[in-house]
C-alpha cells in the first residue's frame, strides 16, 4: 500500500494505492458523504494482480474542501488530474452515485484514460435541483445530522439498520465537511448526462442493489440501456452502497468484468460485441435469473428498458 495527496483540478485530492504497482488500473470513486473507506470490504477480494486506486473527492475525507458550490466539471477534471498525475493510463473507472457521474463525465472526455466503465447505484441523472436545493437549505439550516435518518434508509435495508449496521457510515456521513457535502450537492443539482452517456461505446457494466433508495434498480438500468452493448447486475439484497452489505457479490462482479474485457485474470476470446439482449458464450439468460458464472449468486443480471426518470436522491 502506498498513499499521498496530489494536485489535481483546483484541489488537493487524498489517494491510496493497494495491488500490483505495475498492474492494470482500477480507479474507485466514492459516494456522496462518504470517502475512500468505502471500498475496505472490497479491495482485499479484488484479483491481485489490479493496481487499485482509490481516492476521497473534494470536499470529503482527507482531501481539501474548497469553497462551495461544486460543478461536475469540477469533479471530472480532479478526477483528469489525478489519474494524469499518477500515470493512470487505460483504467477501469468505477464510480459509485456520485463517483458514477464522474465516471461518466471522465469516459466521455478522455477516451485516453477509461477502457472500461462499472457505473455502481448512480444514474445519467440523480434527482434535480428542487431535490437538492432542498436538501442544501435542510443541511445549511440543521447540518448534517437533519438528514442523516433519511439518508440511512435511502442507502441500506431495514434489517441492516436493525442490526445497527449502518451506524459506522453514518459517522462516516456526518463527518463530512459541511463545504464539501454542500458542494457536490450543487454538482449534482445541476448534472444531466443523459446525451453525453448515450454517445460512449467502451465495455460498461451497470450494478444496482434491490433494496437501494436512492438509484433503485429501475433508474440504474435505464442508465445502462444509454450506452451500447452495456451489462447491468442487480444484487439481491443490496442497498445503495454494496461495497459495504454485500462485498463477496461486488467484487466477483468487478473481477469478472475485468476477466472479459481482457483488463485482468483469465482471457477470454473476443468474438462479437456484447449488446443488451445479445451475449456470447455463457451470458445467455433470462431476465429473471442468476449470473452464470461462479462466484456468489446473490445477484442477477438483468436487462430492460424504462421510461426516462431521474428524481431519485443521493
Amino acid at each position: 500500500m502506498r498513499d499521498g495527496l496530489i494536485e489535481a483540478g483546483g484541489a488537493t485530492l487524498y489517494w491510496r494505492e493497494d495491488g500490483a504497482p505495475e498492474g492494470a488500473p482500477l480507479v474507485l470513486a466514492h459516494a456522496l458523504g462518504l470517502d475512500h473507506t468505502l471500498w475496505d470490504a472490497v479491495v482485499p477480494l479484488l484479483p491481485p494482480e489490479l493496481r487499485i486506486i482509490r481516492y476521497d473527492l473534494r470536499g470529503h475525507g482527507r482531501s481539501s474542501v474548497p469553497p462551495a458550490p461544486y460543478g461536475m466539471g469540477a469533479l471530472v477534471r480532479d478526477a483528469e488530474g489525478l489519474m494524469d498525475g499518477l500515470g493512470l493510463r487505460d483504467a477501469i473507472f468505477l464510480g459509485l452515485s456520485i463517483g458514477g457521474m464522474v465516471a461518466q463525465g471522465l469516459a466521455v472526455k478522455r477516451f485516453d484514460l477509461v477502457r472500461g466503465l462499472i457505473l455502481s447505484n448512480t444514474a445519467a441523472r440523480i434527482g434535480g435541483p428542487n431535490v437538492w436545493e432542498r436538501r442544501m437549505a435542510t443541511v445549511r439550516q440543521s447540518g448534517l445530522s437533519a438528514v442523516a435518518d433519511e439518508t440511512m434508509a435511502r442507502w441500506f435495508s431495514r434489517a441492516f439498520r436493525d442490526d445497527g449496521l449502518d451506524l459506522p457510515w453514518r459517522a462516516k456521513l456526518l463527518a463530512t465537511p459541511v463545504e464539501g457535502y454542500l458542494g457536490c450537492c450543487a454538482a449534482l443539482a445541476g448534472a444531466d448526462f443523459y446525451t453525453t452517456t448515450a454517445s460512449l461505446t467502451l465495455p460498461t457494466l451497470a450494478v444496482a442493489g434491490t433494496e437501494d433508495g436512492s438509484t433503485p434498480p429501475d433508474l440504474v438500468r435505464e442508465t445502462a440501456d444509454l450506452v451500447r452493448g452495456s451489462e447491468f447486475a442487480l444484487i439481491r439484497g443490496a442497498g445503495h452502497l454494496p461495497p459495504v452489505d454485500r462485498p463477496a457479490a461486488y467484487a466477483a462482479l468487478i473481477a469478472t468484468f475485468a476477466a472479459r474485457i481482457a483488463h485482468a485474470g483469465p482471457r477470454e476470446p473476443q468474438t462479437r460485441k456484447h449488446s443488451h439482449h445479445d451475449h456470447d458464450h455463457d451470458h445467455d439468460h433470462d431476465h429473471d435469473h442468476d449470473h452464470d458464472h461462479d462466484h456468489d449468486h446473490d445477484h442477477e443480471d438483468a436487462h430492460g428498458q424504462s421510461g426516462r426518470q431521474g428524481q431519485r436522491e443521493g
